[in-house]
C-alpha cells in the first residue's frame, strides 16, 4: 500500500512537472510573439507618427532639438493652411471618383472576365489567360506613349476616362491581377451549384450573376479594396492624363502644394521649417481616408485574403 501511495506521488510529481514546463514554455512563446508583433508594427507605424506629430509642431518646435514627438503646442492651424492650400474638399472629391469608380468597374468587370476562365471551357482558354497575365508583368511606364495618343485622338484627355474606361473592361490599375483573384475563387466552388441551376433552367450569365458573385463575397471585398487604395494613391497616371487642376487627385496636389504654401506665406516671413509641418499635415490629410476605411473593414480585409488564397 505505502508502495502504491509513492508511485503515485511520483508519477503526479512528474506530470506536475511536466506540465509546469510547457506552460513556461507557452508563456515564452507568446511573450517572444507579442515582442515581434510589437517591433513590427512600430516598423509600419513609425512613419505615420512621424508624420503627425510634425504636423502639429510650430517654428519653434522644429528648430528645438530637444522636442521629439510631443510638441510644446499643438499648431492646429498646420492643417488649415493644408486644406486650403490644397483645395482639399475638391481634390478628395476627384480622387473619391476615380478611386471608387474604378474599384466598383474593376470588381464587376475583372469577376465576369475571371468566371469565363474558371467554369466556361471554350477554344484557346489557357493561352488568353496567360496573356492576361503577362498584362500584369508590364510596367505601364512601357505603354503610356502609345497610351497617351490613343486617348487623347479619342478626346479623353483631362477627364476620367482614361482611369474608368479601362477598369470597365477588367483590364486598369492591375486588372490581370485582380483576375487571377477572382479565377482562384471561383475555380474552388463546387460545380454542382451550376450543374443544379442549369436544371432549373438558368444561363451563364444568370448562373454568374445570381450564384456565383453572391458567393465571392471575399473576393469581391479583397479586390474592391485594394483597387480603391491603388487607384487613390496612384501618381504617375494622372500627371500624364489630367492638366486641368481643377481636375487634380490628392497625389498630384500634394506635388504642387509647395509652391502654393510660397505664395500664400510669403508675406508672413515663415521659413522652410513652417512649410515641412504644414506638408506633413497635407500627406497625413492625404493618406487619412484610406486608414479610415481600413480600420473600419481590417477584420473583413484579414479574412476575406485569407479565403480567397491570396497569400498561398
Amino acid at each position: 500500500m505505502a508502495d502504491s501511495v509513492f508511485v503515485i506521488r511520483q508519477r503526479t510529481g512528474v506530470l506536475g512537472a511536466l506540465t509546469s514546463r510547457k506552460w513556461w514554455e507557452m508563456l515564452f512563446l507568446r511573450i517572444a510573439t507579442y515582442i515581434i508583433l510589437i517591433n513590427v508594427c512600430f516598423v509600419f507605424l513609425f512613419p505615420v507618427i512621424y508624420m503627425f506629430s510634425t504636423s502639429l509642431k510650430t517654428v519653434a518646435d522644429l528648430a528645438d532639438l530637444t522636442v521629439l514627438w510631443i510638441p510644446r503646442t499643438f499648431f492646429w492651424r498646420n492643417y488649415e493652411l493644408a486644406i486650403s492650400g490644397m483645395l482639399y474638399w475638391q481634390a478628395a472629391r476627384n480622387s473619391i471618383i476615380i478611386s471608387f469608380g474604378s474599384g466598383v468597374l474593376q470588381t464587376v468587370a475583372c469577376s465576369f472576365v475571371a468566371y469565363g476562365f474558371a467554369r466556361i471551357p471554350f477554344p484557346g482558354r489557357d493561352v488568353l489567360f496567360l496573356l492576361v497575365l503577362f498584362t500584369f508583368l508590364v510596367p505601364p511606364q512601357t505603354i503610356i506613349v502609345p497610351l497617351f495618343i490613343l486617348y487623347r485622338n479619342l478626346g479623353f484627355m483631362d477627364t476620367y476616362f482614361p482611369f474608368l474606361i479601362p477598369a470597365l473592361f477588367g483590364h486598369g490599375l492591375r486588372g490581370a491581377l485582380f483576375i487571377l483573384v477572382f479565377r482562384q475563387f471561383f475555380r474552388n466552388l463546387p460545380y454542382e451549384l451550376e450543374d443544379a441551376a442549369r436544371i432549373d433552367g438558368a444561363g451563364p450569365f444568370s448562373v454568374y450573376w445570381r450564384i456565383m458573385l453572391p458567393l465571392a463575397t471575399p473576393a469581391i471585398i479583397v479586390v474592391f479594396l485594394f483597387s480603391l487604395v491603388w487607384h487613390w494613391n496612384d501618381f504617375f497616371e494622372p500627371t500624364i492624363y489630367l492638366f486641368d487642376q481643377n481636375n487634380f487627385t490628392l497625389p498630384l496636389r500634394l506635388s504642387i502644394l509647395s509652391a502654393a504654401l510660397l505664395q500664400m506665406l510669403a508675406g508672413q516671413g515663415a521659413g522652410d521649417e513652417f512649410n515641412e509641418a504644414v506638408i506633413m499635415a497635407a500627406s497625413f490629410l492625404v493618406i487619412m481616408p484610406p486608414l479610415i476605411i481600413y480600420l473600419f473593414t481590417q477584420r473583413y480585409f484579414v479574412e476575406s485574403v485569407d479565403r480567397t488564397g491570396l497569400v498561398e
